[in-house]
């Protein structure tokens, strides 16, 4: 009976050696396996899961992003647009000035020349009534 015992120890110490030297790993069950594989399909779709998180937190701040830049490029054009139409009535209005202005001129210039006394009496009829005596001063 010791010769047995001793025989199989002798055994299972050359089989732990000849698994060490050929690193080969315990066999598991088809149980343990499956907790494994159950497991490492766990991680990987928590993985998943937080990679998705993680996108969908990107997009939203790039559609963030999208939508400043747009409204700034929105409000922009606006202000552009109302800036145009302002210059653009200041333009119209200075034009109008402008014609009035060299009008005015010229009927000042027209005061100074030869009959300019005439021409003021003449433009100016409602100034003095026709019954009135009209003295001009020279």
């Amino acid at each position: 009976m010791a010769t047995l015992l001793a025989k199989s120890r002798s055994n299972n110490q050359s089989r732990q050696r000849a698994s060490r030297k050929r690193n080969i790993k315990p066999v598991f069950s088809k149980k343990e396996r499956i907790d494994a594989a159950t497991l490492a399909s766990n991680i990987q779709l928590q993985e998943q899961h937080r990679d998705l998180v993680y996108s969908f937190i990107a997009l939203i701040m790039k559609l963030g992003l999208l939508f400043i830049g747009t409204t700034s490029l929105i409000k922009l054009g606006i202000a552009s647009h109302q800036r145009m139409g302002r210059y653009t009535e200041l333009n119209s209005v200075l034009n109008v000035e402008s014609v009035k202005l060299v009008e005015h001129q010229n009927r000042f210039d027209r005061f100074f020349t030869i009959g300019g006394d005439q021409r003021i009496m003449d433009e100016n009829h409602q100034w003095i009534a026709p019954d009135r005596i009209r003295v001009i001063w020279r």
